[in-house]
């Protein structure tokens, strides 16, 4: 039975844990060679060996993806390493915390936010285009609930994944007559590391966020990972510039 990316090579940024190292690891359970990139080796590495114990075929490339020659060499690693870009996964994030009013915001923070989670993914889909114009190939950028909806604080993490929607519906548009599909994905509260950090210290605010999604519970980064390779599959063949949520019916109210 042939498998869905047989042959094909993905990118994952920030493949290190995660909703990046779930999907990482489906996409190889379906045939990808993965290259698996982010800023922590120890944890890429231990993505790429959960990859190779399945049987799969994956490489880590260490990369920054606010620094512009960090993706610019990771590019380049990738098609040194495989000879081509078919799907690229754009997952790098940070949540800026602490989450503050907007008057105590620090500036410094801020930065780094739009840095990584929008900056970076610009600077991504910037190096990933041409070689997926000529792959025909396409794009899942990792979104969220907060770029669909506002929130109390943590206003550099909303904008920026507002701005991760704007590029995604944008670049979908600019490139569908090149054969290029560019989709998002916006999860409400998975359980993550990055989720506990956030959210899981203290047990008033646990139960306030799990509220917030009327299926009655949080989001696995298995079932995230299921609609990143949808998206990334011949089985949407049909759908670019779309932003799919997966969120427990957060944003249905």
């Amino acid at each position: 039975m042939s498998k869905l990316f047989g042959d094909k090579v993905v990118l994952v940024t920030g493949g290190t844990s995660g909703i990046g190292r779930h999907s990482a690891i489906a996409f190889a359970a379906e045939g990808a060679k993965v290259v698996v990139s982010g800023r922590r080796e120890h944890e890429g590495a231990e993505t790429v060996r959960l990859i190779r114990a399945i049987g799969g075929e994956s490489s880590f490339v260490k990369a920054d993806v606010s620094r512009p020659d960090d993706i610019s060499g990771l590019l380049a690693r990738v098609i040194e390493l495989y000879g081509a870009l078919d799907v690229a996964l754009n997952n790098a994030g940070i949540e800026g915390t602490p989450f503050v009013p907007l008057e105590r915001y620090d500036v410094d923070t801020w930065d780094r936010v739009i840095d990584v989670n929008l900056k970076g993914l610009f600077l991504c889909m910037k190096e990933q285009l041409p070689y997926l114009v000529a792959s025909r190939g396409n794009i899942v950028n990792m979104a969220s609930v907060a770029g669909l909806t506002g929130g109390r604080v943590g206003a550099a993490y909303h904008a920026s994944k507002h701005g991760v929607v704007g590029i995604t519906k944008s670049a979908a548009i600019e490139y569908a007559d090149k054969g290029v599909r560019i989709n998002a994905v916006a999860p409400g509260a998975i359980e993550t590391g990055m989720a506990s950090r956030v959210f899981f210290q203290d047990a008033n605010t646990a139960a306030r966020i799990k509220s917030l999604h009327p299926i009655g519970r949080l989001g696995l980064a298995e079932e995230v990972a299921n609609a990143v390779l949808w998206l990334a599959s011949a089985r949407s063949s049909f759908t670019t510039g779309h932003v799919l949520s997966v969120d427990g019916g957060f944003v249905v109210p």
